[in-house]
């Protein structure tokens, strides 16, 4: 039977040969796989040393497998760690930052722990050498812990260390049990009259009982009591009071004496008690901190005694102690330890006399004989002119280069001549100080003047206040102001200004030769300080030469503008002139620029310049509209009719189909009552131009001439070129209102607002016609319709509100308001309807609510002066009247409630003179001012006129 196929089983205790032998002197387990030998702590005695590299590459060529090169994967930096056959990354050098961080951040703990180590055994052993006070009294803390409470009630008070009773209030006293007990009158009034000293007994007294000795004093001889001591003696303390006023009134009779004779003490005996009771009291914390900084500052002086500061310092504490004998004893041996600083000289001076303070400067001068300040203490010391000139001069002798030293010795001088001369010596000692030659060019005729400055020049090439002062002198010569006379004055102050700039441009040549480099806002500064001192064509030439400094090309024009505005608003006209000048120069094609201009002009300057500007202006730019137009309208206000026609003639040629100069031609013609031009220069225009805007002032035009049916049929016309313009159908509406045509009226608004359902004049308007018909339903709904359309508009929402108070609802408006303030919280129309909704008692309150929501409106404003009014606060409601016209000057309703007010309260000027404002401001907006102002009637009339319209309109 063959064995082929069967399973032999080996007995589980036999063991296999090879595992009983010993391996071998190279073997390591699993070498084939790529694993080494290793030692671990655990091992006891040394490891076994691995098989060596010859081993391993012996093993691996019998095995058949490739051997590595050691060269190809080595690390460069570090050939010997486990993954020197690696890429070194970015994030591995991020890795090698966090842990170096974290060995910093490890460092710095087991330093801190360490010092903090040694701080607590440094304080351990501070406290046993030093114990506090409260650890020497520890064990007396602990045996406080067995008193009873009998010890601690046995324990005096603080207060009252002789065991007495404290004092008791007359009027109660409490027992141990807390209970109190009020003590009778009687019990007072004894008590009362016990403690009082009588002069005199009440003859009422004398009557009522007989006189017994313990009841009252005894009077002696001179009128006053003996009241018994306890040892039975008598005190006189009538007598006691006249000894002690005879004493004072001694002393200070002494001391008046002494004050007439001379002495050194002097003391006013009106003034005495008063001062006495003017003494400020130091208290202890006070003269703790005296004491400790006298302290200081005594180690201060005495480690260091020649350090001057520590000496004045001292001084200086004394002083602040009241002790003035004990500062000057310390600031004279600080003049004696530092002779030579000037400071303790000058702080002994200050503390002293001026009889001794003049001993001590002239100690001083001996030591410190270039100090500027102490000759100009000793010549202030002196009460003398002549002395004070003596002082200086002896000063200046030491000293020849101060200029300090040289201005006082001239500010001394009353003669001109001998201050010239003073100074023509000093710009000789000191050729570099531009004050004095400026000062000696001041005192100099002009032409010697001009040679001083022309000298100072050559001495000092790199001051530009020399040049300046050259300009301003050139300017301010007598021959320039007899040409300025004697000639034309526009052009000799031309020629004038010619040669002020070309001396400021060859100023501005020689300080870049000499490196001086001056910034364009320094130049501006030094051009506002020649206007500010009355010299305008020098500001004006200094901002023509600098004023292109630092400035880059494209950034010239709103950098200049800019500039001429931050002249302008700091009151500086002529550097905002010359900036201007510099700006058409250089953009005359900008209508912008002449325009900026003549506004300019037109505030700060004439009508001539304003006149010269714009003709320059449409020049320049012929086809800029607004240039004409200012230039016609300030012919017209100035009077000048003609003029203004004949520049709208011209401005015909250059701009034939101009909508604003058609209708500005047809304005002037309306106003000047030439109903015949004007329609005929609307009718060229309506061919010409053919804007909505002048079929719109046709219209209005003839239905101010009421030819009604003539503008019913311009309308209709023009509604078909522009049905979308509103104004159209609310002139059609009106005019059909006006004739009482309810029909036709309520088809113009209705059409109106189905083209032009955001217009919400034609809503208010509609809604009105309706609530005029009767018909309130239909008011309502047309605004509820407007506002569908008209989301949050206040306008509309303020309509709703006033239908409902016109129809008596009061309750239903406070509702509506309530809604439509929701959806307008800031609308300041709202907030000031709001106020006056509410209760009286309430109003101040919504009126704070009313500027904190709505802001610095003028309707607010003037609703809160409204309240004042009512409360007839008559300044209060005037200056919020002012601040409601400051908010805003184009709102004429304001305006209309501070003449009614002046009307009611205020005097004729008061009235005038909010009249002449209102007429310079020229409002145009407000919904009284603009419903006045658009009234037929009152076409053609002045601001004055229409400003009392206005006030006789509003209602409080």
């Amino acid at each position: 039977m063959s064995n082929v196929g069967t399973v032999r089983h080996v007995p589980k205790d036999v063991r296999y040969r090879f595992l009983q032998m010993a391996a071998p002197a190279s073997y390591v387990a699993g070498l084939g796989r790529g694993a080494s030998g290793f030692t671990t702590r655990s091992d006891i005695g040394p490891a076994r040393e691995g098989p060596s590299a010859e081993t391993i590459a012996e093993a691996q060529a019998k095995r058949g497998e490739e051997i590595p090169d050691p060269d190809a994967i080595q690390d460069p930096d570090d050939e010997r760690n486990l993954f020197a056959g690696t890429v070194y990354e970015a994030d591995d050098e991020e890795a090698d930052k966090i842990w170096d961080s974290v060995d910093e951040r490890m460092d710095a703990r087991r330093k801190a722990r360490r010092r903090d180590a040694a701080e607590a055994t440094a304080a351990g052993k501070e406290r046993a050498k030093n114990p506090k006070l409260q650890t020497q009294f520890a064990d007396l803390k602990r045996s406080m812990s067995t008193l009873k409470d009998s010890d601690w009630n046995a324990i005096p008070e603080a207060g009252n260390l002789t065991g007495k009773r404290r004092k008791h209030n007359l009027r109660l006293e409490e027992n141990q049990n807390g209970k109190s007990y009020a003590v009778s009158d009687t019990v007072l009034a004894d008590a009362a009259a016990r403690n009082v000293v009588l002069g005199e007994l009440d003859p009422m007294q004398q009557e009522a009982r007989p006189f017994r000795i313990r009841e009252f004093p005894l009077m002696t001889q001179n009128g006053g009591f003996d009241t018994p001591a306890a040892d039975g003696t008598m005190t006189d303390f009538v007598s006691i009071g006249n000894a002690r006023d005879r004493v004072l009134s001694l002393r200070l009779d002494q001391a008046s004496q002494d004050a007439t004779n001379g002495s050194s003490t002097s003391i006013d005996p009106r003034g005495y008690m008063t001062a006495l009771n003017s003494q400020i009291l130091q208290t202890d914390a006070q003269i703790g901190d005296i004491k400790q900084a006298r302290q200081l500052l005594q180690n201060l002086i005495a480690s260091n005694p020649k350090h001057a500061p520590g000496w004045i310092a001292a001084a200086s504490l004394e002083v602040h102690a009241k002790k003035m004998v004990q500062a000057r004893k310390i600031i004279a041996e600080g003049c004696e330890k530092c002779p030579n600083n000037e400071d303790v000289w000058f702080h002994a001076a200050e503390l002293n006399t001026p009889e001794n303070a003049k001993i001590i400067l002239g100690k001083a001068v001996q030591h410190v004989p270039t100090s500027v300040k102490i000759w100009l203490k000793a010549a202030s010391l002196e009460s003398d002119v002549a002395a004070k000139k003596r002082v200086l001069r002896k000063a200046l002798e030491f000293i020849p280069n101060s200029v300090g030293l040289w201005k006082e010795t001239v500010n001394l001088e009353d003669d001109p001549e001998d201050a010239r001369i003073l100074l023509t010596r000093a710009v000789e000692v000191i050729p570099t100080s531009v004050e004095l030659w400026l000062t000696l060019a001041r005192l100099e005729t002009p032409e010697n003047a001009r040679k001083v400055l022309n000298s100072a020049r050559q001495r000092i090439p790199t001051s530009h206040e020399i040049w300046i002062a050259a300009g301003r002198l050139a300017e301010q010569s007598p021959a320039a102001v007899t040409q300025v006379k004697e000639e034309d004055e526009d052009e000799s102050r031309r020629k004038l200004a010619v040669q002020v700039d070309k001396l400021m441009a060859l100023a501005l040549s020689s300080l870049r030769k000499n490196q001086v480099v001056m910034s364009r806002e320094q130049w501006l500064q030094e051009a506002e300080k020649c206007e500010q001192d009355g010299s305008p064509l020098t500001a004006q030439a200094i901002v023509k030469a600098t004023i292109h400094l630092d400035v880059e090309d494209e950034d010239r024009k709103n950098v200049w503008l800019e500039d001429a505005e931050r002249a302008e608003k700091g009151g500086f006209f002529e550097v905002a002139r010359a900036c201007f000048v510099v700006l058409l120069e250089t953009f005359p094609n900008s209508s912008s620029v002449w325009r900026r201009a003549a506004e300019f002009e037109k505030a700060h300057g004439s009508p001539q310049a304003v006149h010269e500007i714009l003709a320059k202006g449409v020049q320049q730019c012929p086809r800029a509209e607004v240039l004409w137009l200012m230039a016609a309208k300030e012919k017209w206000v100035g009077g000048d009719v003609a003029g203004a026609q004949a520049i709208l003639a011209e401005a015909f040629k250059q701009n034939e189909d101009s909508e604003s100069i058609f209708l500005a031609a047809a304005k002037i013609a309306s106003e000047t009552n030439q109903m015949d031009a004007a329609m005929q220069i609307l009718q060229k225009a309506r061919a010409q131009a053919n804007t909505e805007r002048i079929w719109m002032k046709s219209a209005m035009l003839e239905r101010q001439l009421d030819r009604l049916d003539d503008a019913l049929k311009t309308l209709d016309e023009a509604i078909r070129k522009f049905p979308n313009f509103d104004k159209l159908h609310m002139i059609r509406g009106q005019i059909y209102e006006s004739r009482d045509d309810i029909v036709n009226a309520r088809a113009a608004y209705a059409q109106g607002c189905k083209l032009c359902p955001k217009s919400v004049p034609l809503w208010i308007l509609s809604s009105r016609l309706e609530e005029k018909a009767g018909v309130t339903i239909k008011a309502r709904s047309l605004l509820e319709r407007g506002r569908m359309y008209n989301p949050k508009n206040d306008e509309l929402w303020a309509e709703s509100i006033k239908v409902e108070e016109r129809s008596g609802g009061t309750q239903q408006a406070k509702t509506l308001l309530a809604r439509a303030m929701q959806e307008c919280p800031t609308s300041p129309l709202l907030w000031s309807m709001a106020i006056f909704m509410e209760n009286p008692q309430q109003r101040r309150g919504r009126s704070v609510d009313a500027l904190k929501k709505a802001g610095e409106h003028p309707s607010v404003i003037s609703a809160v002066a409204r309240l004042f009014w009512g409360e007839r606060k008559i300044e209060k409601t005037r200056q919020w009247m002012q601040n409601a016209i400051t908010a805003d000057p184009d709102w004429g309703d304001a305006w209309g409630w501070w003449l009614k007010f002046e009307r009611q309260h205020g005097e004729k000027e008061r009235q005038d003179t909010v009249i002449e404002n209102c007429v310079k401001a020229n409002p145009h907006h407000g919904p009284v001012w603009q419903a006045v102002t658009k009234d037929l009637k009152n076409i053609g009339k002045s601001t004055a006129d229409i400003l009392e319209l206005v006030a006789e309109r509003l209602e409080r």
